[in-house]
């Protein structure tokens, strides 16, 4: 059962009670990502994330870190491109200590200067692993190709020098700002009562009283083009991709489909033809990425350099396929019913849940019910498949990103006409 309540300063809480289970996971998401940032602060919004982890008037960070764990409780935190989220998964019995950990953490935290700069070495350690992770960078690296000169393109955790900068004036101005009451939302899955967490949270959060900022998001151009970064690796890691939908898109559960169908499992076409039939890769998959007004799609695959002219030709030839035939009828029915089945065994966990009902009231201002859902899915059509597929996979639209030792840009040249 699903309940709302928005509070007189507009901070949104939205509950779903599952009486069967023992745990609860309480999230708090706030409106604020690395799209608000700018070229001088780029990486602001992941650093704000980790410095709530660092001490508050009544825990030090050790205590932070200890308070669940005595419990066996999670405790942990993400940062993307438009929120960030800080939560919490415990007993029901012991709602009362994630309550009072996350609502310390969330209003409390004193960002020390010292603190600050020590965790300016954590972050850019972090920024190190990554770049020593390229089938992770390859996919920062599409992102920065498709939407050139735009926060979507730019890295959410930052940059070095950038990092570096950031200050504890900084910090502070842009939590400030952007974690305002129009940009919280309250979300808890579980063994719990709505107007338990009212009570629990409401006189917490009715004292966050920072004016609302006005966000003026800008749409992204698209820049269709090839991008190569050299780099001592024993593989090739490839991204082709195109422009998506944006998140509250009518085709949305079209391009779910589309995705399945073309690399999203290990029945996929790409799957089956790469790796399962010519073993020319080891990972090789699809994936979207949607947002307020944009959207991405992308092939990703690791492969020797031996291989590169093979696998190109062939997700190509898949992507002709899809545009003008679209997929067959079993395809479709086993689509759908993949897409439905991973979203009910999502449901039983709780974690997915709170995150189901968080993410859509923060982004969509409204709850997708379960049901909506598998009726958009029911209702696709071979018709819709084909015409999403003829409106992504055109010469115009299609961006490479490829990381490698030796990358000749002529090599990674896509033509679908």
């Amino acid at each position: 059962m699903y309940n709302k309540t928005t509070l007189s300063n507009g901070v949104r809480i939205v509950t779903e009670e599952i009486p069967h289970v023992r745990s609860v996971c309480l999230g708090f998401w706030v409106g604020a990502g690395s799209r608000d940032e700018d070229d001088s602060n780029n990486g602001i919004a992941h650093f704000i994330e980790h410095m709530m982890f660092k001490g508050t008037e009544k825990r030090t960070a050790k205590e932070i870190a200890e308070t669940l764990d005595a419990v066996g409780g999670q405790l942990n935190a993400f940062t993307s491109k438009e929120y960030t989220c800080y939560y919490a998964k415990v007993l029901d019995e012991h709602l009362d200590i994630a309550v009072d950990l996350l609502g310390d953490m969330f209003f409390n935290s004193l960002f020390k200067e010292d603190d600050i700069e020590k965790e300016k070495n954590v972050i850019i350690e972090e920024i190190k692993m990554y770049e020593d992770a390229p089938d992770e960078l390859v996919h920062d690296i599409f992102a920065s190709t498709l939407w050139s000169g735009h926060a979507l393109g730019r890295p959410v955790i930052g940059t070095e020098e950038i990092i570096k900068r950031l200050g504890r004036e900084d910090l502070i101005s842009f939590k400030d700002r952007f974690y305002s009451p129009d940009s919280v939302v309250v979300a808890a899955a579980g063994n719990v009562k709505h107007d338990e967490i009212i009570q629990k949270l409401g006189p917490i959060f009715e004292k966050l009283r920072t004016q609302p900022v006005e966000r003026r998001y800008v749409a992204p151009k698209v820049h269709s083009s090839i991008q190569s970064r050299k780099k001592d690796t024993e593989q090739v890691h490839l991204c082709i991709g195109t422009p998506g939908l944006p998140m509250d898109h009518e085709n949305t559960y079209v391009f779910h489909i589309l995705n399945s169908v073309l690399g999203g499992g290990i029945s996929s076409r790409l799957f089956q033809e790469i790796r399962e039939e010519r073993g020319l890769a080891y990972s090789v998959y699809t994936y979207q990425s949607s947002y307020r007004d944009a959207g991405l799609f992308s092939v990703y695959a690791g492969l020797s350099q031996n291989n590169l002219d093979q696998l190109i030709s062939l997700v190509v030839r898949e992507m002709k396929d899809f545009r003008l035939n679209g997929i067959t009828k079993g395809e479709l029915n086993r689509a759908k019913e993949q897409i439905k089945g991973s979203m009910y065994l999502g449901l039983e966990n709780v974690s997915n849940r709170m995150s189901r009902i968080g993410k859509s009231e923060l982004c969509l201002k409204r709850l997708v019910t379960i049901d909506e859902a598998v009726k958009k899915i029911n209702d696709v059509t071979h018709e819709s498949i084909k015409g999403l597929a003829e409106y992504l996979f055109r010469n115009e639209k299609i961006v490479v990103a490829a990381i490698g030792p030796q990358l000749d840009k002529k090599r990674l040249e896509v033509c679908l006409d």
